[in-house]
C-alpha cells in the first residue's frame, strides 16, 4: 500500500480518489472548492488539506485530474503547487487531458527536483472513472512508471506506458481523434436510418454486432436516437481536447480534416446551447 495524494475532485477524480482508498492507499487529497475535499473524506475518509503544496508532502505518489494546461501549471510550479511539496524519488502523475508541451516542462522541471513525473490521461468518461475501469496512456520514464502502475491499477482495466514523457497525451490525442469521426459518422447513420423509415432500435441491435459496432453505438446509440444527451462527456470538454489536437497537428505537419470539420460541427452544438450536453449530441445538428 502506498502514501498518495489525489489534487482535483471532478467528476473524474472523486471516483478515482475513493477507488485509491477502498484498496488500501493512505489517501490525501486537495480540490480548489474546499467543500467538495470535505464531502471526499466524509465519503471516503483520509484527510483535506488547504494547499497543493501540503497534499504532496510525504507522498510517493501525487496524483492530479485537472482542467486544463494552465490549471496543471497552478496546482504543480505556482506559489503552494505541489511540486514546492514533493519528496525526492516520489513520483507526480498527471490524469488531466492536456497538451504534449505541459506534460514535456513538467517533466524537466520534474527532473531537477529530483522526482518523476508521468503524463497519463484517461478514457473511458465518468463511468469508467465511477467503476474503477478507465483505460490509462501514459508517457515517462519507465522507473516512474513501474512505481505507479500497481496503483493505477486501483481504478484502472489497461494502463500502458506509450513512450517518453509526452507520449500518453499524444496517444490520448489519437483517442479523441477516432472518437470524434466516429460520433459524427453514428450521427448520420442514425439520422439516414430515421430518414429512410428504419426502426433505429432494430438496426442498431443488428449493426452493433458487425464491422460497425463501437462502444459509442453500444452506449450511446439509443440515447441519440431519443434525443437525449443530459449526461456524459461534454462538447465543452471535447472541444478543448480538439484544440489540442488541431494544435499538435500543426506543429507536427498531420493532417486532420475530418477531425477539423467535426470540431467546427461541435461548435454548431455550443451555439444551440449544448456546451453541456453529452458529445453524441452532434445528431442534433441533423434532426434540426
Amino acid at each position: 500500500m502506498a502514501k498518495v495524494a489525489f489534487i482535483g475532485l471532478g467528476v473524474m477524480g472523486f471516483p478515482m480518489a475513493g477507488h485509491l482508498k477502498a484498496k488500501g492507499h493512505e489517501v490525501t487529497v486537495y480540490n480548489r472548492n474546499p467543500a467538495k475535499a470535505r464531502d471526499w473524506v466524509a465519503r471516503h475518509g483520509g484527510r483535506s488539506v488547504p494547499t497543493p503544496a501540503e497534499a504532496a508532502k510525504g507522498q510517493e505518489i501525487v496524483f492530479a485530474c485537472v482542467g486544463n494546461d494552465d490549471d496543471l501549471r497552478a496546482v504543480t510550479i505556482a506559489a503552494n503547487g505541489a511540486f514546492s511539496g514533493m519528496e525526492k524519488g516520489a513520483v507526480f502523475v498527471d490524469h488531466t487531458t492536456d497538451s504534449a508541451t505541459v506534460a514535456r516542462e513538467l517533466h524537466e522541471v520534474a527532473k531537477r527536483g529530483g522526482f518523476g513525473f508521468v503524463d497519463a490521461p484517461v478514457s473511458g468518461g465518468q463511468a469508467g472513472a465511477e467503476n474503477g475501469a478507465l483505460t490509462v496512456m501514459c508517457g515517462g520514464e519507465p522507473e516512474a512508471y513501474a512505481r505507479v502502475e500497481p496503483v493505477i491499477a486501483s481504478f484502472s482495466r489497461m494502463c500502458r506506458l506509450m513512450g517518453p514523457s509526452g507520449s500518453g497525451q499524444l496517444t490520448k490525442m489519437v483517442n479523441q481523434i477516432c472518437i470524434a469521426g466516429l460520433v459524427q459518422g453514428l450521427s448520420e447513420g442514425i439520422h439516414f436510418a430515421k430518414r429512410a423509415g428504419l426502426d433505429v432500435e432494430t438496426m442498431l441491435e443488428v449493426i452493433s454486432k458487425g464491422a460497425a459496432g463501437s462502444w459509442q453505438m453500444e452506449n450511446r446509440g439509443r440515447t441519440m436516437d431519443q434525443g437525449k444527451f443530459d449526461f456524459g462527456f461534454a462538447v465543452g470538454w471535447m472541444r478543448k481536447d480538439l484544440g489540442i489536437v488541431l494544435d499538435e497537428a500543426r506543429r507536427n505537419g498531420a493532417q486532420l480534416p475530418v477531425t477539423a470539420l467535426v470540431d467546427q460541427f461541435y461548435a454548431e452544438v455550443q451555439k444551440k446551447g449544448g456546451n453541456r450536453w453529452d458529445t453524441s449530441s452532434l445528431i442534433a445538428l441533423l434532426e434540426g
